[in-house]
Order: structure tokens, then C-alpha cells, then sequence
């Protein structure tokens, strides 16, 4: 840690293997002792360009004199190269398990061979469930089509899509599962709206595709207005996806926060760094109830790695997110002004450098120079930054969650999903229909979500993936578990190769299982 109040070294930290304790490599003096005052962070200097902007910005951070020891802890393509398939040794978890903070550098995750994303490691592991992007126009300073835009990305973060489940079901369908529940929307809508309060926002809008994902994207939506409605103060408003997107994209300005889901904000989040004139300007936050992790928006860019030309931008506004998450709005305060007041003289990187506007094109180490002589300026014509303890009357208070389960849950059939070749879903159902089914019959065959039989018409379909809807032969029947699994044995001695079953649930009388097209 830095103290502003003390040049004395601390007493010497026995070190362990694979990390640092309480030394910053610093590219102009060596390592620099860190006496302990206030807070720990694990540091990750990560891949490609990692490393020479987490220098960058721990210079920053010392000459600020933030109040943080820091652990510096490998993660990333070496820990991959030793088949840790994750990208990411034990004896960093226990390291995370006592700090609780990590600033991270962009990492670099092999493309196949079963490597799974570090990034999408740690939000799950660590129940890092909200992902905070916020994008703000810096013009004219930073050439942008939208000098008004300032708007926070509420993501999502360990739910949907990034679940990362994933089949392959025949030799030509592959499948990836949605999975989102009422009370991971709960917690990431609610957080949305604590946010807009903290930080004197106005309005929070949601973005999903219930139109089509009733179900999944429906449960948000709805989850969305229930909360709204108790943050009367707050404004908020609904948009479906694509439409939402191509507004973002072109009247930003519209938008305050955005609370979304986790593929969806991955993509809104980038389209709103981008339009904000540089992806390389914006920083995230990975905030859990326990832990919290620290990143710049951006990859690893290993095809500019080592030649200095990297903007540590983004992981700058990175640790200003994480400072003021740990108390230290003082130094946030004085490290963004100082950072703005260099992006207002006109000192740039490559990224952003612009002959009409700027004043001097400068490399990696030099940004940071730059940005520590301006240590205790404010920008003229950006708006300086004034971050300040929240009161009382702020502090979020703590929500239980808990699943209710006082809803009457009936199971009245099964889709199975087989691997037939067959060129219509009518010559699939003669098939099964040649098999005794027990007290079930077959309702439905659909292919891609469209239902192809009963109907007149005979489509001929180039498809070897078929859903076969199983339901009571009586309306009220009761079915179980026993009449599917008799279904199956039948199916199996038919030799129809089945590769997946969904059970069909009511609950509350209200069906928990979509339609297929035209069904």
C-alpha cells in the first residue's frame, strides 16, 4: 500500500510461491515496499498487453498514494500451458477466498481443447453476479457521433447463455441451454436500482425478448416490473433487444442505465464503449455479495503486445471503479480528474490520437506519466469527478432471497427429442406410432420449434433432430415418472435412438413449457 502520510518501507512480508506480498513492480524504480493500511487486492497482469498496462496503471495508483496492499497472482495463458484448464491455480482461489479483490488484466483463453474462459470462471465461481460497464462520451476530446452519451450497461453475469452448457445432439444439431431463474433476476434488477439511487441516476430500462422466449426473457421482464414498481423515484421503461440496440446505437441518450441479461449486455456494453469514440476507454465491474473483480472491457490485443502502444485506459477506470468500492473515494476522485484533465490537453494513445484534435500522440508508459503530472488538477470542460462517501441513508440494504415453491407442480407429459433421419415429421409419428405407449400418447412432432405433425400438409424438412410432444391419453390423466420411463424402454426396444427428454410441468395450472410454432 501507498500512504500518503508515511515514507517508512513496512517490516519485510514472507513471500510464497506464485505471489508478491506487498511489493509493486514499478517500471521506473524497482520493486516498491507497500506498508498495510486499509485494503488488499489481488493484482493479474494478465496476457498480450496486460502487462505493460497494469504497470501503468500501479505507477498511477502509488503516485496517487492509494491505500491498498496488493498480491500479484498469475492467471492466464501460462497457468493454460501447464494444463490448468481453467487458467487458474488452487492457491490463488485460497488467495481470493482472503482478499476479496482482484484487479485483472485482459487474458488470453486458447481457442478449443476444452479450455474454459477465466473470465466466465470467476464471475460463477465467485457469484460475481452483477457486471457494471458504464460508457461516457468524452468530446470533444475523444472523437464520438454521440457527445452526450452517458450511459451504465447492469449485466447479468452468471446466468443465460454464459452458462456455457452446451450438447451436441445428432450429427447435425447442436444445442445450447438458456437458464434463467426468477431470483438471479431479482438480484440483478434490484442492484439496478440501488445503482440509480447511489449515483443519483433517473431512469433504469430493461431490455429482453419475451416476444419470442416467453418463458426465459418473460420471467426478467416481468421480475422487472414488479421491482420497478417499489422504486417509485425512479423512472424505467422496457425495450425488446433488437430494437433497444439499434436506439443504443444511435440515440444513446435515450438510456440512463440498462439492466439485461448476460449475452445481451455483453454485446450492448461493447456497442456502447464503441460508439463512445474507444473500447479501450471503458472499465468493468464484477460485483458479488463477497468478492468483486476488477477489469477493462477489452481483450488482450496480443498483435500490439510489448511495443508500447497499448491505452491503460480502460483498467485505469477499472481501479477507480475498484477504489471507490473499497472506500478510497478520495483517491478515485483525484486519479479521474487527473486522468481526464491529460484526455482534455490533448495527450493520447494511438487508439484515440487525432491530428485535429490532439496535442501529442504518447505510448503505454507515457500516458501514465502524463497522467500522474496532472495529479491534483481538475478538467476545465469535462466534468470533474467528485465521488464521496454514500450516507446512511445509501447503504443497500440487504435482500433474502429464496425460491418459492408453494406452487402446485404437476407433471402432465415429455418432449423427447430423437435422431431419426426422415424427410417428414409424418413418417416419424407412423413410426412411433407403431409402439405401445402406455397410458401416454404423441401429441406433437416438431423440428427447430415448428410443429409439423398432425397437419395436413406433408413438409418435406432436410432434418435428423425431432421433438416428440408425450402427453396423457385422457384430458386430467394423471402421468408420472413411471409411465415416461416405460415410454423410453418402449422407444429403446424399437430402436429409436432418443438423445434428450424434457419433462412437461403445470404449475398452478399454468403450463411451464412453450408452444411450437403453429401448435
Amino acid at each position: 500500500m501507498w500512504g500518503r502520510d508515511s515514507d517508512n518501507p513496512p517490516e519485510e512480508v514472507p513471500l510464497r510461491q506464485g505471489i508478491m506480498n506487498g511489493a509493486i513492480p514499478n517500471s521506473r524504480d524497482g520493486d516498491i515496499e507497500i506498508p498495510l493500511v486499509a485494503g488488499n487486492a489481488e493484482v493479474a497482469y494478465g496476457d498480450g498487453i496486460g502487462p505493460e498496462i497494469m504497470q501503468a496503471v500501479l505507477y498511477i495508483l502509488k503516485e496517487a498514494s492509494a491505500r491498498i496492499r496488493i498480491e500479484i497472482v498469475e492467471v492466464g495463458e501460462k497457468l493454460y500451458q501447464k494444463y490448468y484448464s481453467s487458467g487458474i491455480a488452487q492457491d490463488t482461489w485460497q488467495s481470493l477466498a482472503r482478499t476479496k479483490i482482484l484487479l485483472k488484466a485482459p487474458i488470453t483463453t486458447p481457442l478449443g481443447g476444452g479450455y474454459k474462459s477465466l473470465n466466465v470462471t470467476l464471475r460463477k465461481a465467485l457469484s460475481l453476479y452483477a457486471n457494471i460497464r458504464p460508457a461516457i462520451s468524452y468530446a470533444p476530446f475523444v472523437r464520438t457521433l454521440h457527445p452526450n452519451l452517458n450511459v451504465v450497461i447492469v449485466r447479468e453475469n452468471v446466468e443465460g447463455l454464459y452458462a456455457g452448457i452446451e450438447y451436441r445432439q445428432t450429427h447435425n444439431v447442436y444445442e445450447s441451454l438458456k437458464l434463467i431463474s426468477r431470483v438471479g433476476s431479482e438480484r440483478i434488477i434490484r442492484y439496478a436500482f440501488e445503482y440509480a439511487i447511489k449515483n443519483n441516476r433517473k431512469k433504469v430500462t430493461c431490455f429482453s425478448k419475451d416476444n419470442i422466449m416467453k418463458l426465459s426473457d418473460g420471467i426478467f421482464h416481468k421480475v422487472f416490473e414488479e421491482i420497478a414498481s417499489k422504486y417509485k423515484q425512479i423512472q424505467s421503461d422496457y425495450y425488446l433487444i433488437d430494437i433497444g440496440t439499434a436506439r443504443l446505437a444511435t440515440q444513446p441518450e435515450l438510456f440512463d442505465i440498462i439492466v439485461t441479461s448476460n449475452l445481451y449486455g455483453d454485446i450492448i456494453s461493447d456497442v456502447s464503449a464503441e460508439i463512445s469514440g474507444s473500447v479501450g476507454l471503458a472499465g468493468s465491474a464484477n460485483i458479488g455479495q463477497n468478492y468483486a473483480l476488477f477489469e477493462a472491457v477489452h481483450g488482450s490485443a496480443p498483435d500490439i503486445a510489448g511495443r508500447n502502444l497499448a491505452n491503460p485506459s480502460g483498467l485505469l477506470n477499472a481501479a477507480i471503479m475498484m477504489l471507490v468500492h473499497i472506500g478510497q473515494q478520495d483517491i478515485a476522485t483525484l486519479i479521474e480528474n487527473a486522468w481526464k484533465k491529460t484526455i482534455e490537453d490533448g495527450v493520447h494513445t494511438g487508439d484515440i490520437y487525432n491530428d485535429k484534435i490532439s496535442s501529442k500522440k504518447v505510448g503505454t508508459k507515457e500516458f501514465a506519466d502524463e497522467v500522474v503530472k496532472r495529479l491534483g488538477t481538475e478538467p476545465s470542460t469535462l466534468k470533474a469527478a467528485i465521488y464521496s462517501s454514500p450516507n446512511a441513508q445509501q447503504q443497500t440494504i440487504e435482500h433474502i432471497y429464496s425460491i418459492n415453491n408453494k406452487e402446485v407442480k404437476e407433471l402432465v407429459g415429455s418432449d423427447i427429442f430423437i435422431q431419426m433421419v426422415a424427410l417428414t415429421a409424418h413418417e416419424v409419428a407412423e413410426k412411433i406410432q407403431t409402439i405401445s405407449l402406455g397410458d401416454l400418447e404423441l401429441k406433437t412432432v416438431s423440428s427447430m420449434g415448428l410443429k409439423l405433425w398432425p397437419r395436413d400438409e406433408r413438409f418435406e424438412l432436410l432434418s435428423d433432430h425431432w421433438c416428440c410432444r408425450f402427453m396423457a391419453k385422457k384430458d386430467g390423466e394423471r402421468i408420472t415418472h413411471l409411465s415416461i420411463a416405460h415410454l423410453l424402454e418402449s422407444l429403446s426396444k424399437a430402436e429409436i435412438d432418443f438423445i434428450k427428454i424434457e419433462n412437461l410441468f403445470e404449475f398452478d395450472k399454468k403450463a411451464g413449457y412453450s408452444l411450437a410454432q403453429g401448435e
